[in-house]
């Protein structure tokens, strides 16, 4: 077989204008003289499907290590299709283990709840022993903060009390009101667990920086798609970046789907014939990753699903997630509730 050439992967390349350029980006990427070592995650979910395919089409050096992030909570039909690719691409996907495997990490600072970013203010709000209060927040920094002399300024839980007390500006993404009727429901009923975003942190983000720093990895290539949302997704604004920094020196970022909507998507699994994983194909699921994550909108469906194929990581996620997931369903029953109240003083105003 000949070397692998941008000419000849262009010649079999579906139609669709953005596959196209995206090809031609990631070529230039992986094949700039910039790099050489590169480091790729894969997921085993449907982001991560493709964006090994468009890595293995593309790295005509083979630069690219392929790794996994065990976190513990991870489907068996996820490791059966990693074991596939493998075989399919001709690779190695190594796995690591989280640091702080994901049972540890919730016993010993908390449990996800709801959103990254609303576990992650809940957390600040719970170390500085928050009282869940409905006060102004001229009051609450007074009260859970420290005044800074030197840099004239409170310190301490000061974001998270600008996300309880919806401080930080009109129809912000940022504050508690995005989520409706979460601050009424926590006042009537505080968390009596504690609440942390930290387990992805130990089990993956973390574990990719000692890899990118032992390894002197200098580009880092991560499945993550804008049309996707969430805290991953809004928090860049470019499929590329530079000048991450590490012991080494520095390392770039490049995330070759950042820009694919779902019918990108679902053009590239159909022209180059991508499998999915038994996650999608038998069990109906949507996403894949940490088995039945309370971060995730659908986690009773996942629960569901998880019980019926795969009873152990049932009883798993359980025993570790299982505060939340009571806690969160007693704020969808809240806000059902608020909502019908709503609804019937609104009706009483029309008539």
């Amino acid at each position: 077989m000949g070397e692998k050439t941008l000419d000849d992967l262009l010649q079999n390349c579906s139609k669709n204008k953005v596959i196209g350029n995206n090809l031609v980006r990631a070529w230039s990427k992986i094949n700039s003289k910039k790099y050489n070592k590169i480091l790729c995650s894969i997921s085993g979910g449907s982001d991560s499907d493709i964006m090994l395919d468009i890595c293995t089409k593309c790295d005509k050096d083979n630069k690219i290590d392929y790794v996994w992030f065990d976190t513990g909570l991870e489907y068996q039909a996820t490791k059966e299709h990693l074991k596939y690719l493998e075989e399919k691409y001709n690779i190695e996907i190594k796995p690591y283990k989280a640091i702080k495997p994901i049972p540890l990490t919730c016993k010993k600072y908390g449990q996800p709840f709801l959103s990254k970013r609303v576990s992650e203010y809940i957390s600040r709000l719970q170390k500085h022993e928050f009282k869940w209060e409905d006060e102004p927040y001229e009051n609450l920094l007074k009260k859970y903060c420290k005044w800074n002399e030197e840099k004239n300024t409170y310190i301490g839980c000061k974001a998270a009390l600008k996300w309880w007390c919806n401080e930080w500006g009109n129809n912000s993404r940022i504050n508690i009101s995005y989520n409706k009727w979460l601050k009424e429901f926590m006042i009537q009923n505080p968390p009596d667990f504690q609440i942390s975003n930290i387990c992805c942190k130990y089990a993956k983000k973390d574990v990719s920086h000692k890899l990118i720093s032992e390894f002197g990895y200098e580009l880092n290539i991560v499945g993550v798609r804008k049309a996707e949302g969430g805290t991953r997704a809004t928090a860049y604004t470019s499929c590329f970046d530079e000048n991450g920094k590490n012991k080494n020196g520095s390392y770039d970022n490049y995330r070759p789907l950042f820009w694919y909507k779902n019918s990108d998507k679902e053009d590239y699994k159909n022209h180059y014939n991508i499998k999915y994983s038994k996650c999608y194909t038998k069990y109906g699921l949507e996403r894949t990753g940490c088995c039945s994550c309370p971060f995730g909108k659908d986690f009773e469906y996942e629960l569901e699903i998880t019980k019926e194929y795969e009873p152990k990581l049932f009883m798993a996620v359980n025993n570790i997630f299982g505060d939340s997931y009571e806690y969160t369903r007693k704020y969808k029953e809240f806000c059902k509730i608020m909502n019908k109240k709503n609804k019937e003083i609104r009706n009483i105003e029309i008539n």
